[in-house]
């Protein structure tokens, strides 16, 4: 096993960690860890990255449920047009997408590059979204499950629903602003709730991966799920002791210069 192999291994923990601490994050790691350290080309990872973050936040989400920090109703008002947006996604959009984007005698944009860039950019988008001083402390602890925005849950879970089915993300960094802003839900019971929807979404986006005859090497799969999984519980250990505002902003500045870097490399660099 080499270095970069092992660095992988620990990305691996590191998505788990991720999503304990702060509800989401985990797939933007998960997709770079799996292209630029496991050798896994940019399509078959942002399937894999759909099945990995699935089965961490499902673990994550039960263990948040149990704990009463769920709210169902407000999830299943999300997550219906999610599901359905993730799941047509993989199992039409992604298919008919051609491998050549964009050709000319200067430049060439793949499909693969698409992919990655795509995801870059939302990462970049994300990453501001966590360093600037996020609403959603402001209103923590307020008890609102009433005066619920349900058009804009809806419009909200149907675009992070094809961002999922796109580029392999569980979009928890959109997911937790809409729950606390639109549905007024406090801030640990937005994360609870944020995982169990990612859990589903994902895992039924990746369904359709399946469907569509994607070729998954099963025993790499769960060997990268198990090691996060074991990092979600590190990182719900971890959340209890760690100022999540300020992690989150940290996490932020790291997503940050990892979009940019895979900016760089897939444009000036490749």
């Amino acid at each position: 096993m080499t270095a970069i192999e092992i660095l992988g291994y620990i990305g691996a923990v590191a998505i788990g960690v991720s999503l304990g601490l702060i509800g989401g994050g985990g797939s933007i790691l998960t997709v770079p860890v799996l292209v630029y350290l496991l050798g896994v080309s940019p399509v078959l990872a942002t399937a894999y990255s759909l099945f990995i973050v699935g089965f961490s936040s499902l673990i994550g989400g039960i263990k948040y449920a149990r704990q009463g920090l769920v709210n169902f109703k407000t999830g299943l008002i999300f997550a219906i047009p999610a599901f359905l947006s993730v799941y047509l996604t993989r199992r039409y959009l992604m298919p008919w997408l051609p491998d050549v984007w964009l050709s000319t005698d200067l430049f060439t944009l793949s499909k693969d590059t698409g992919i990655l860039l795509l995801f870059a950019i939302l990462m970049v988008a994300a990453s501001i979204s966590m360093i600037r001083q996020s609403k959603t402390e402001e209103v923590e602890g307020k008890n609102g499950s009433s005066d619920l925005n349900f058009i804009a849950i809806l419009i909200e879970g149907a675009v992070v629903g094809m961002l999922t089915g796109l580029v392999g993300a569980g979009g928890g960094f959109l997911i937790i602003p809409a729950l606390v802003l639109f549905a007024k839900l406090p801030m640990k019971m937005a994360i609870g709730t944020s995982l169990l929807i990612i859990a589903a979404k994902s895992l039924l986006g990746f369904i359709g991966d399946i469907q569509a005859g994607e070729n998954i090497d099963w025993p790499f799969l769960l060997i990268i799920s198990t090691l996060a999984g074991l990092g979600i519980f590190i990182g719900m250990f971890f959340s209890k002791k760690v100022n999540g505002a300020q992690l989150k902003k940290g996490f932020g500045w790291f997503v940050l210069v990892m979009g940019v870097f895979m900016i760089l490399k897939e444009t000036m660099f490749k």
